[in-house]
Formats: C-alpha cells, sequence, structure tokens
C-alpha cells in the first residue's frame, strides 16, 4: 500500500504524497517498495536547540550521533566545550565559528543561481558543503569553485551524478486540470475551512484539485509561494461533514503537531511511487537552485524519492516536520546516494496561520 497523507473526500480517502507531472505524460506507478519501519523522534531535539542558544557566537551547529546516542555540539573554545559536557552533552572543537560558515552560506547565496546546485552548513563536516549536478556546465562549474576558492576552507564543493529535480514525473493524488500533486498535511486554521498544505510550485500550478482524474473539485489553492520558498496551501469547502484527519498512512499514523528538525534525527518521508522511507537529517537551512530560481532555508535528508514523491510529508514520530521539495538520486540504486530537501512546515504553518492538527 502507497504511502499517503489521510484526506477525507465524501469519505475518509488517503491521497498520495505530494508530486506535480502532467496528466497526459504519466503512466500509472506501479506498487511501492515495502514500507520501512517509522523511526522515532531524536530526543535530544530540544537540548540542541538550548545549547546553542546558550553558548552564543561560540556555538558552530550541533546533530545527533546515533552511534554515541548524544547530541554532539561544535564549539570554537574549551571553556564551551565544558559547558556542553555539563549539559550532558558531547562537545567537538572545530575550525569554524558558526557566523564564518553563516558567511559563507549567504555569500553563495548572492553569487550563484546556477540550476542544479545546492548548499549548505554539514556541522559533521564543520563546512558548507556545495553539489554541482551533471547539468552544470564545466565553464559554470569552474566560476563556482573560484567563488568557493575565495572563501577558503568553509566551503567544499562536489561533484553529483544524479540531476537535482524537484521529482516532477508520476504520482497519482490529487488532481488539477493539467497537473496532479497530493497533499501534504491536513491543517486547521481558526474561523476558516480546514485546508492542506503542500509544495509551492504545486498550488503555482494548479487552482483547483480533485481526488481523482476529472472527478469533483475537493479543495482550491488559496495561496502559494515558489521559488524564493516551496509552500502552498488549499481550502476545503466550508460546508459539509467530511473530516479531514491528521494522520500520515500506511495505517493512519496520527501527527499531533510540528516540530524543527535536527541534523542526525532519524526521519520518515512518504510518497505514492517508494511508499514509507526512512533516512536521517543532513542538513538544515540548505539552498536549492532550480531552473524556475533559488529555494533557500530548506531540510536536507539522506532519504530517497523518486517521481511521484515530491511534496510529501516529511514526519518523526508524530511530529510534522516539511513537505519534499525535490533531490536527486533515486530508491533503486544504492549509489549514488540519495539526496532529498524540504520546506519545513513550522514556516507554512505561520504564514497561514494554521495549526497540526
Amino acid at each position: 500500500m502507497p504511502a499517503r497523507v489521510a484526506l477525507a473526500a465524501a469519505s475518509a480517502v488517503a491521497l498520495a504524497a505530494v508530486t506535480l507531472s502532467p496528466q497526459q505524460a504519466d503512466a500509472s506507478p506501479g506498487s511501492p517498495a515495502a514500507p520501512a519501519r517509522a523511526p522515532s523522534a531524536v530526543p535530544d531535539a530540544s537540548l540542541a536547540g538550548t545549547l546553542v542558544a546558550a553558548l552564543g557566537g561560540a556555538a558552530a551547529g550541533s546533530y545527533y550521533d546515533s552511534t554515541l546516542g548524544r547530541l554532539v555540539v561544535d564549539v570554537t573554545d574549551g571553556r564551551a566545550a565544558d559547558l556542553v559536557r555539563a549539559a550532558g552533552a558531547a562537545p567537538r572543537v572545530v575550525e569554524h565559528s558558526k557566523a564564518e560558515l553563516d558567511s559563507a552560506h549567504a555569500t553563495l547565496d548572492s553569487r550563484i543561481t546556477t540550476p542544479g546546485t545546492a548548499w549548505a552548513a554539514d556541522p559533521r563536516l564543520n563546512k558548507v558543503v556545495l553539489t554541482a549536478d551533471p547539468t552544470v556546465t564545466a565553464a559554470d562549474l569552474a566560476t563556482i569553485k573560484d567563488t568557493a576558492r575565495s572563501l577558503g576552507s568553509a566551503v567544499v564543493v562536489k561533484r553529483s551524478a544524479t540531476k537535482l529535480t524537484r521529482f516532477i514525473a508520476g504520482g497519482d493524488g490529487i488532481w488539477g486540470s493539467q497537473y496532479r500533486c497530493s497533499l501534504g498535511f491536513n491543517v486547521k486554521r481558526a474561523g476558516k475551512p480546514d485546508a492542506f498544505v503542500t509544495a509551492g510550485h504545486c498550488g503555482r500550478a494548479e487552482a483547483d484539485w480533485r481526488a481523482s482524474n476529472g472527478g469533483a473539485v475537493i479543495a482550491k489553492t488559496e495561496a502559494w509561494k515558489f521559488p524564493g520558498r516551496d509552500y502552498a496551501i488549499a481550502a476545503y469547502p466550508a460546508t459539509g461533514a467530511v473530516e479531514h484527519p491528521s494522520a500520515v498512512n500506511p495505517g493512519l499514523k496520527a501527527i499531533t503537531g510540528a516540530g524543527a528538525a535536527t541534523v542526525g534525527q532519524a526521519i520518515s518521508r512518504s510518497g505514492s511511487s517508494t511508499g514509507l522511507k526512512t533516512g536521517t537529517v543532513t542538513a538544515l537551512n540548505a539552498t536549492v537552485n532550480y531552473k524556475e530560481g533559488q529555494v533557500t532555508g530548506l531540510i536536507e535528508t539522506s532519504a530517497c524519492a523518486e517521481a511521484g514523491d515530491s511534496g510529501g510529508p516529511l514526519f518523526a514520530g508524530t511530529l510534522a516536520l516539511g513537505v519534499l521539495s525535490g533531490g536527486s538520486g533515486n530508491c533503486t540504486m544504492p549509489l549514488p546516494a540519495p539526496r532529498t530537501y524540504f520546506q519545513p512546515v513550522q514556516e507554512i504553518l505561520a504564514a497561514y496561520g494554521a495549526t497540526i492538527p
């Protein structure tokens, strides 16, 4: 059974994780891979934010080390390391401060707009890792490397063997007049109809959504943002007795709220093409350059995805974390390692005054 987000239309109907694709070009997706077991949320997620805030400029990032079973905090001096130990986390003294990494990241954001490139600060490497996919020409790559060299050892450039994409083919979730997508999470808003949030490139493409190709309209796009960010909201009819549960298939697993991701955190994502897949958060505040423009502030993960999975839900335990924006690689071949990018859900909820559930 495909991993899907619950949506009720006439009865409780589970719709697939979001994708955008021309209807006439889509073949029906085959049976998805067997769902993997969903991991639990990282127990040190709240400690990460508390410690980084307390240490100020002495903190250079943090991540959860599953081997140690502890939160690791990068620091730039010994005194800060003592404070980290006292709090029960593991300190690691590194070369680059958070301010240096943030500055390097901001410079890349302002100077590089080449489609097929992405970057994020990796606290395990204490560097900003910039990845260029095969569509990036040799001339563009040379320019990118020149920019990276100007930032010293804070930036490393890597070449990806697979194309960076929004996974815009396939999917069988909700249908527009030309494209089909699926929702991310059902949400509620005070004094307004129930709604669902999804990827912005879906809301940009379609005004009306149906539960089947040519079926009755079940929701209408109210607002979207893409590029820059990648999120949208679509409202259900204000009248009617249909419920819109906050749950993710398989098994209508309850989603009880929204949270912030932590590097190293075990996560799950669901999609109509590949079912339930798991991985870890590999970076935060990632920047991706699509052909439509730059998208910033994304969650980077190691979970695989394929055509038909775009825009689907990212979650840890019962907490919603984001919706899929795009990525590279696939779920068939183990190498090259996949990389996926998600729009953080907390920003979406704040933008639309929405809550989960």
